[in-house]
């Protein structure tokens, strides 16, 4: 497998923001307080037990990234924190974008401040009918209920600790603030991702692998590509699992040792697999540093 099929061919001019793609419209509007809310407005948040990675086993430590960290990012981050998977997630954009009453009339708010309860409130307040039909309330009811804020990945440091996020879901696991796997949700975020880690500098030499999972910005394509990246991140646990348990966790955060040796070859073989169960989400990946 390519590492990086973009190589064969000239990288498509990066837009400056997204055009979002009008979703189905959801039932009702989801109350603030409503928990474990899928962004259709269904409980999508069952799921068979073998999907969950039991307290006492090896877990690898996740990040989920798309350009606001509002809608495929936050359904990843939900299906993996449900999956009981240390979970981060981040925008990489600019600035918050949703859709406003025209497409060059855009809600923009900042990243690591304004919470998704002041966001669902503001749109609320502004027109309950059109932010109920285009599903951005019920989006935002789930939000507020995985984490307290978008955050933005250019400002994050890899290694400083995490400890007021404790109430996110899937923080459990995160609180050193480093992680083994990034998912991306789109090409000009998995740039964006590789870019900042590069300029970072890898200053804790440790190893990160970075996948895009490509993912259309709607609430239906969100909940089909949520269901591909948790089966992506299910498969890279359970093969960090099996080579930790037969080589031993010697040199493992490193990037050294045999287990970590043993992951990493596999995971080119895992990714086609995966891709052979999920053909119509694209995938990338690649080997970075945090």
């Amino acid at each position: 497998m390519s590492m990086d099929p973009r190589l064969a061919r000239s990288k498509p001019e990066q837009q400056a923001q997204p055009v979002p793609v009008p979703p189905p419209p959801p039932p009702v509007e989801a109350h603030p307080d409503s928990t474990k809310m899928g962004l259709d407005g269904t409980n999508d948040t069952q799921r068979p037990a073998e999907a969950v990675v039991p307290d006492g086993e090896f877990k690898l430590k996740f990040c989920t990234v798309c350009a606001s960290n509002q809608n495929r990012s936050m359904e990843a981050h939900l299906r993996l924190a449900s999956a009981q998977l240390p979970t981060i997630s981040f925008g990489t954009g600019s600035l918050v974008r949703l859709p406003g009453p025209s497409m060059h009339e855009p809600n923009v708010y900042r990243f690591n401040s304004t919470t998704y309860s002041a966001i669902h409130d503001e749109l609320r307040d502004q027109n309950r009918q059109l932010y109920t039909a285009n599903g951005l309330l019920n989006m935002l009811s789930r939000n507020l209920n995985i984490k307290g804020y978008p955050e933005r990945f250019q400002d994050w440091v890899p290694g400083v600790p995490r400890l007021d996020h404790a109430a996110d879901k899937g923080a459990q696991g995160t609180e050193a603030g480093v992680v083994d796997v990034i998912i991306t949700c789109e090409e000009r975020c998995f740039d964006a991702v590789l870019d900042d880690l590069h300029n970072k500098g890898g200053r804790l030499n440790r190893p990160v692998h970075v996948f895009n999972v490509d993912i259309k910005d709607n609430h239906e394509e969100a909940l089909v590509g949520g269901r591909g990246i948790l089966d992506l991140a299910l498969s890279l646990n359970q093969a960090a699992a099996e080579e930790r348990k037969t080589h031993g966790e010697a040199g493992w955060e490193t990037g050294s040792g045999a287990a970590r040796a043993g992951f990493d070859e596999r995971v080119p073989e895992i990714l086609a697999a995966w891709q052979e169960r999920w053909p119509n989400l694209p995938a990338l990946w690649s080997l970075a540093w945090s």
